[in-house]
């Protein structure tokens, strides 16, 4: 949670294989023999055989077809990922740490089992050593993905260029937008918000307390309190790592610890934080543990917001007072409260003020799409109202988890359209851009497919290849 590159959105390479796919809904029974490798690492038909019916219920779900063997189809991906896998390795990419996935994956699969026990026979080997091989196939797909992204990271394309590109596009190329929501919001956070900080470092402080003591250890606590989603898991540890991937209060303060010293309760954007180095740093590679708690609300504190809100938005529906105007006056949100409210991608307006997008689809009220000021419930609200009308007051939370409360002005509907680059200037470009990256992307792996070891057994070089040079 505290890598700036879990904050930032990635490329999602299409091909990596999904923790779901190590297990086909139905195995089938066969013989297991390497039909492939690629540099140091082999392929199983096993393999081939899971991917392959992931690939086909994928589709299915998706209601496409391919014409390609999905064995073909999924062989040529996972030579894909080994290949990446390798050069990653060779290129020192930084570990991934897939310690909480490989735990929600396993569990997962232990209930669908129905116990530890059934899922020990249906894989034939032991859950400590399923759990091993859990690990290394994510610790691959996760190396592999991170090189994808490293390979295309300096592709850029210029306005000229997304001009071209859209140029060359046939009519019916052109992507449809969907329907499109524009609006404004008013945010409040608890007037208690210091009493909960407040509360939150003293429980940190007495966690502390305990650990130095010798009454609990950083790895319990962490399991049992810590609610940060990638470390809680496993004790609140994470794998050794430079400091320049952590937020700078939390770098500063580990940077200053010792081998098994607790720091002080240090505040970063996601909450308040113990830290707890681990061993000594090798390489600029600093191992550690944290517990990670956030303020927490009483009833009371959160309806206090909610009550100010509905308030306020009475006020505006009067027409005593603009909607823009008490933004200005009475939303805490510092990004857009000088702007009438109205709810942008504030990070990209940063840099690219000529970029400013303030239309939202449906899909884009997900959190992993937030962009400043969005939050989970928005679409919820905005669907209920008509353009200019102001929504009653309801409690979310923002992308780091902060409680608040808020009411929206829906401002504009845009209707289903084909995209013009004119008004969906933003998507063109990463229409663009995904496509100058595939074409680099392309030009890179066939550079490499043809500088590295590549066996494929006779019997698995039938069907079409998209890098023929995969043939040796």
């Amino acid at each position: 949670m505290l890598k700036k590159q879990i904050i930032a959105a990635g490329l999602v390479a299409a091909f990596l294989m999904s923790a779901g796919a190590l297990t086909a809904q139905k195995r089938e029974v066969v013989l297991d023999k390497v039909v492939a490798v690629v540099g140091g690492s082999a392929i199983l038909h096993s393999e081939v055989v899971s991917y392959a019916n992931q690939l086909v219920e994928q589709r299915r779900a998706e209601g496409y077809t391919s014409d390609r063997d999905p064995m073909n189809e999924g062989l040529e991906m996972l030579m894909k990922q080994k290949l990446l896998y390798n050069q990653a390795l060779i290129d020192s990419i930084t570990p991934p740490n897939v310690d909480s996935y490989v735990e929600e994956q396993l569990q997962s699969m232990i209930t669908e089992a129905g116990s530890i026990g059934a899922l020990e026979a249906r894989e034939h080997m032991a859950i400590y050593n399923y759990r091993e091989l859990l690990r290394q196939r994510l610790t691959e797909q996760q190396y592999a993905q991170s090189m994808q992204q490293e390979v295309v990271a300096d592709v850029v394309v210029t306005p000229g260029e997304v001009e071209i590109y859209y140029d060359t596009l046939k009519n019916e190329e052109k992507p449809i937008i969907p329907e499109q929501y524009v609006y404004a919001h008013i945010v409040r956070f608890p007037a208690s918000k210091e009493e909960a900080r407040r509360r939150t470092r003293e429980r940190l402080l007495d966690m502390r307390e305990r650990i130095i003591s010798g009454k609990s250890t950083m790895a319990v606590l962490a399991r049992t309190y810590s609610v940060d989603p990638g470390s809680a898991m496993n004790g609140g540890e994470y794998p050794p790592g430079p400091l320049s991937q952590l937020t700078p209060p939390f770098a500063d303060a580990l940077e200053k610890l010792q081998p098994g010293q607790i720091s002080e309760v240090v505040e970063t954007e996601f909450g308040y934080h113990i830290i707890e180095l681990i061993d000594e740093p090798k390489n600029g590679m600093y191992h550690y543990r944290h517990i990670l708690l956030k303020p927490v609300y009483t009833t009371d504190e959160l309806m206090e917001p909610l009550k100010y809100l509905d308030s306020l938005a009475t006020v505006i529906r009067s027409d005593s007072i603009s909607f823009e105007a008490a933004a200005k006056t009475h939303s805490e949100d510092a990004l857009t409260k000088m702007n009438g409210g109205l709810v942008t991608n504030h990070d990209l307006l940063m840099s690219n003020p000529q970029y400013a997008n303030v239309k939202y689809t449906a899909t884009k009220f997900r959190r992993e799409d937030f962009g400043s000021g969005k939050s989970l419930n928005d679409y919820g609200a905005l669907v209920r109202l008509k353009p200019g009308e102001v929504s009653d007051a309801f409690t979310s939370q923002d992308l780091r988890g902060n409680e608040m409360s808020k009411i929206v002005k829906l401002l504009e509907i845009i209707p289903t359209h084909t995209a013009s680059l004119v008004d969906d200037y933003l998507t063109v470009e990463e229409m663009a851009l995904d496509s100058k990256q595939s074409r680099v992307f392309d030009a890179w792996m066939k550079k490499q497919i043809d500088g590295i070891y590549v066996y494929i057994d006779p019997e698995y070089r039938k069907g079409t290849f998209d890098y023929p040079n995969w043939i040796k």
